[in-house]
């Protein structure tokens, strides 16, 4: 027999950022807990709105299973005398156990004998269990900034208003934070009232009844339905905006979305001066024409039903309107002078307090773009522009609009750079440096724009783990991380095959340079080192390469991430061919025989044999043509150089004995196998493949 469960936390409203957690939370944790307590069920599901977090479990059976299980007891030698009789160690474990001495077997372990009990465990009663469960739940469930309330030393997303516990038509008894749990769920705030339940299967009608949907994909499917027939209305279009979405989702609970007008008059501003203080500050959608520009129309999303609409769009209408006209303000009066104008400011800006100002940041930025811009190859005129570029990139810092919506940072120092007359590649460099900003994010598509936002989160990564911040868990205020991911994304698409480890170097000698004290090189290296080698794998694992191929490359330092790229694309195409294990075996044999070389000088005169005097005139011609290929980040020509010295190592190791008792010819060829290891590892330390 089974019932349906609900259990309903009433709170008051939640920040929609804590909604996807609470929601994975509970639905792992009561998992974990009905798998623990041995409670079948059909399915589980997690709901949350903004005043609410419910669990609701179908066909949850009405008693736990049934279980037999064998308990250790005493060794044999103590459980039973010389003459086989129970002795009090045995009467005492049966007792224990509840189950007669004559019930006890002997079974052994680890080779010793062990006497033994079955113990039939009967299940409880449902009932029984939930009372605790549902308390365990509700102190389960962790969130980013949890609050205290009255006298309770209970923290919660917000203070706790009802709880609901129902297993059918039976209503599950607890108390927590001086609240008893009952039948009386709540509807919206302002449009429903109290709502008695009498089972669990009414939940989701019942609600709705009191405008609130329950089921956050409903009202997410909901809201984007009416978004796109309110743009579609007015001729144009919403851009899919996932977290936008999935934000609004959960701030509402009984969604109507409306079409807003803005004043015609802010659309001469630049796209993004607009569309932030939509998105960013009241959670509008902006509208666009099928050709993709911008139309004078928002979509916002109201929590409640279609009464007096008209009233609610003109008061976000004039909400908007406020947020505009700052920003037309500050756009007026940081045009009036020259972006360059501003750089001097931020001499009086910190950046670190160890670090500096942003004038100094600048500074090294200016450096290291440039030095980045000639390993890229860059001409001289580009390199100019690199070095402009860093220059003016921090500039609007100082400006109005970014110190009122610093979210447009780097976006508004290329419109003003654009106002100034700074030449367009220099205005698309400020713009893309911060890039990418964000998981999925673009990669600049200039190369300015990619030097100097190489230089920039370098000097940042740098500087931090010179002064001792590092991320730590899920622990990374500076986002170090992701600023590590895009220098690696970005390295991998430079064919220059920039060097990570010169360009860290250069990063921390420009600290040097204006006195800054950091931890010295030598011990802040190896961190560096490790930490972008685990950006590096995460990056070959998101390319879809086996994590045998990602420990095979990486096992050779990783420190071209470009370079490291194509040896994987080539090591994960070349293993899908046939002669690629002959080539594997003989790397590996040569790998482990020449292990035993004891590191003593070995001349190709030492050796004896016609096949490895073949075999070391062909190492002599191929290793310098292996090591060009490799240089010039040819791996499949490296490759397939290498694989022709195959044939003759098989014929080796068919021929001669390596580990002869003749030390010096012993030490020769095990020598020719540590060449033969150097050229066939042109693709990576393939004794960690699967």
């Amino acid at each position: 027999m089974s019932r349906d469960f609900l259990l309903e936390i009433g709170l008051e409203e939640m920040p929609a950022k804590f909604a996807p957690g609470a929601i994975a939370q509970l639905e792992a944790n009561s998992r974990k807990m009905l798998e623990e307590q041995r409670l079948e069920y059909k399915n589980i599901k997690a709901y949350v709105t903004p005043r609410r977090i419910a669990l609701y479990v179908e066909r949850l059976a009405e008693k736990q299973q049934d279980i037999t299980e064998e308990v250790k007891g005493p060794a044999q030698k103590a459980a039973y005398d010389a003459e086989g009789k129970p002795t009090k160690a045995a009467l005492g474990f049966a007792r224990g156990q509840g189950v007669a001495v004559e019930d006890l077997f002997v079974k052994e372990l680890n080779g010793v004998p062990y006497v033994y009990a079955l113990k039939s465990l009967k299940g409880k009663e449902t009932v029984e269990l939930l009372p605790q469960l549902c308390l365990d739940l509700i102190a389960g469930l962790n969130f980013p900034k949890p609050m205290r309330w009255g006298d309770y030393e209970v923290r919660f997303a917000r203070p706790i208003r009802w709880l609901v516990a129902l297993f059918g038509e039976e209503v599950i008894p607890f108390s927590y934070v001086g609240l008893q749990s009952g039948r009386t769920s709540r509807g919206h705030r302002t449009l429903g009232g109290y709502i008695r339940l009498v089972k669990p299967e009414e939940y989701f009608e019942a609600l709705e009844t009191a405008y609130v949907l329950v089921d956050q994909d409903k009202r997410k499917a909901l809201i984007w339905e009416q978004v796109q027939c309110l743009a579609a209305g007015v001729g144009g279009r919403v851009e899919q905006d996932e977290e936008l979405l999935t934000e609004i989702c959960h701030l509402v609970e009984y969604p109507t979305a409306l079409l807003g007008e803005v004043d015609i008059k802010y659309m001469l501003l630049p796209e993004e001066v607009i569309t932030t203080p939509m998105k960013e500050h009241q959670r509008y959608f902006p509208v666009r024409g099928e050709d993709g520009r911008l139309l004078p129309y928002f979509i916002t999303v109201r929590n409640g039903d279609s009464t007096s609409l008209n009233i609610v769009k003109e008061g976000n209408k004039k909400v908007l309107k406020a947020r505009l006209e700052d920003a037309a303000f500050y756009y007026r009066e940081d045009i009036k002078q020259p972006l360059e104008t501003y750089v001097p400011q931020l001499d009086r800006v910190m950046y670190h307090e160890k670090l500096g100002t942003i004038g100094q940041r600048v500074t090294r930025l200016r450096q290291l773009s440039v030095v980045v811009a000639q390993a890229m190859g860059l001409s001289a005129r580009e390199i100019d522009l690199t070095d402009r570029t860093a220059y003016l990139c921090k500039a609007d810092l100082v400006t109005r609009m970014v110190y009122d919506f610093p979210e447009l940072q780097g976006t508004m120092g290329g419109y003003y750079a654009e106002s100034s007359g700074e030449v367009p590649e220099v205005c698309q460099g400020i713009r893309e440096h911060y890039k990418p900003t964000h998981t999925g994010d673009d990669f600049p598509s200039s190369r300015i724009g990619i030097a100097v936002s190489i230089a920039d989160k370098l000097d940042a990564i740098v500087g931090a783990f010179g002064i001792g911040i590092q991320p730590t868990g899920s622990q990374d205020p500076y986002a170090l991380r992701r600023q590590a991911l895009g220098v690696v994304g970005m390295l991998m698409q430079e064919e220059k095959n920039l060097s990570l480890s010169f360009l860290l170097q250069a990063a921390y000698q420009n600290f040097v340079d204006q006195g800054v004290k950091l931890a010295g090189y030598s011990e802040i290296k190896p961190l560096l080192e490790e930490f972008f080698q685990q950006r590096i794998r995460f990056l070959l694992q998101e390319k879809g390469f086996r994590y045998d191929i990602v420990d095979a490359v990486l096992a050779q330092g990783g420190e071209k991430p470009y370079s490291t790229l194509q040896q994987a694309r080539v090591l994960a195409q070349s293993r899908e061919e046939e002669q690629f294990t002959a080539y594997t075996n003989a790397y590996v044999r040569c790998v482990n025989l020449s292990k035993k070389a004891d590191g003593a000088d070995w001349q190709p005169a030492d050796l004896q044999d016609s096949t490895e005097k073949e075999l070391a005139e062909m190492l002599e011609a191929k290793t310098p043509l292996i090591r060009a290929a490799v240089d010039a980040t040819d791996y499949s020509r490296a490759y397939a150089l290498a694989g022709e010295l195959v044939p003759l190592i098989e014929k080796l190791f068919d021929s001669v004995m390596i580990m002869v008792e003749d030390k010096k010819l012993r030490q020769a060829r095990l020598g020719l196998l540590q060449k033969c290891v150097q050229a066939l590892g042109c693709l990576g330390d393939l004794t960690l493949l699967a």
